[in-house]
């Protein structure tokens, strides 16, 4: 296909996967006839998969990511779905990229059209193909169209909210660099850092065993003054507050930069960050059962330099609030032994569809300190908890 050419859907079934030399993240939008999506929940992407009658395949990082349209499926006023595209990586333009769109029949994996957009430099994020209504017939157009803005421009061009503008790094006013401000004291008061003693709640070390955390206390992963262990597990578990009403929450890890810069972002659409040195477990999508719904295993000795600060949050991907859920916590485990050594309940809920849970922060004398949140925000996704997480560190 070329750039504004058209074809009749032979099935009601169609799948558009977009292949590139890089990682790329494809989404979908659901347009009513003004062009413009019913609500947010019409953006289907990595971190919300499935709408009526629209799906996300991720492809794992070895094949390309899909968008399934199924035509009989879509909602009465939904007229057209746009398949778009950005890369992956924070900032990266198509510069040198040549991306190839193949529409299939979703039924027999037939491919009906390909489409590669020309002359692409300096965009971020792609139009690619529409799947549209014309005179009771559903088309596919080969679109192409670029934005130097991001995905985020794409989908404010569609009328979704976006909470989070671009995935590019935020950099906090003043660089970081004592320890206070790597690590602040607890409840930070308005004046300058405080020398940790004089932290409300002070900071404790693993000399006696397990530590059970408050809100806003910190705890050194240490024991006789030296660091504990290099690889460790944050175990993360809810369950229903009402029974029989499954919740899907999504528990991420979020990594930054000694400047609070954002470097890589760990959930159940993107397993491995970091060269492996950090590993999600998966998506639990009820909350069902004891013990961890979700795991992250992070290997501390592993982790880049580069890697100063790590925020661990949960969000509801259901859009249900906190206020629906119950004995919500975190705890840190030896990825060896298995052994509990610091635990976190969450003693109350905020109506928010997202909540920090903890951080672990890397001191200049190479230990690292965990400290407790329990800090609640509105997001649904991991992507618009980059900001937030990053203004907490």
């Amino acid at each position: 296909m070329t750039p504004g050419s058209n074809i009749p859907l032979p099935a009601p079934r169609v799948a558009v996967d977009v292949a590139a030399p890089v990682r790329l993240d494809v989404s979908g939008l659901l347009l009513t006839a003004d062009g413009k999506v019913r609500s947010d929940d019409d953006f289907i992407f990595y971190n919300q998969p499935a709408g009526p009658g629209v799906t996300y395949r991720s492809g794992g990082g070895t094949a390309p990511d899909a968008i399934t349209v199924d035509t009989t499926a879509l909602p009465p006023g939904i007229e057209k779905i746009v398949v778009t595209a950005s890369p992956d990586a924070a900032g990266q333009t198509f510069q040198g990229v040549e991306p190839t769109a193949t529409l299939r029949n979703a039924d027999d994996n037939t491919v009906l059209a390909t489409f590669t957009p020309p002359q692409l430099g300096n965009e971020t994020a792609l139009v690619v193909i529409e799947i549209y209504l014309r005179n009771g017939q559903w088309k596919a157009r080969a679109v192409g169209q670029g934005y130097a803005n991001g995905l985020a421009g794409i989908a404010t061009d569609f009328g979704v909210t976006v909470e989070e503008p671009t995935p590019t790094p935020v950099t906090p006013p003043a660089p970081v660099t004592p320890p206070a401000t790597v690590t602040p004291p607890v409840a930070a008061p308005p004046a300058p850092a405080a020398p940790p003693a004089a932290a409300p709640t002070g900071k404790i070390n693993l000399d006696k065993g397990r530590v059970s955390l408050q809100k806003n206390q910190t705890v050194s992963l240490v024991k006789g003054g030296r660091p504990l262990l290099s690889q460790v597990k944050m175990g993360l578990g809810w369950e229903p507050a009402y029974r029989g009403k499954d919740i899907d929450l999504d528990a991420s890890v979020i990594a930054y930069g000694p400047q609070r810069n954002h470097i890589d972002s760990c959930y159940f659409g993107k397993l491995t960050i970091v060269g492996g040195a950090i590993r999600h477990s998966g998506d639990n999508l009820t909350g069902e059962g004891g013990g961890d719904d979700e795991v992250i295993t992070v290997d501390l000795g592993r982790l880049p330099q580069e890697v100063t600060g790590l925020v661990f949050t949960v969000n509801s991907f259901s859009g249900q609030k906190f206020t629906e859920v119950a004995k919500a916590y975190c705890r840190l485990l030896d990825a060896a032994s298995g052994e509990e050594l610091v635990r976190f309940d969450l003693t109350n809920a905020e109506a928010q569809t997202g909540v920090m849970m903890a951080k672990l922060i890397r001191q200049y004398s190479g230990e690292w300190e965990m400290t407790a949140m329990g800090d609640f925000v509105k997001a649904r996704t991991v992507r618009n908890m980059v900001k937030p997480a990053a203004q907490a560190l």
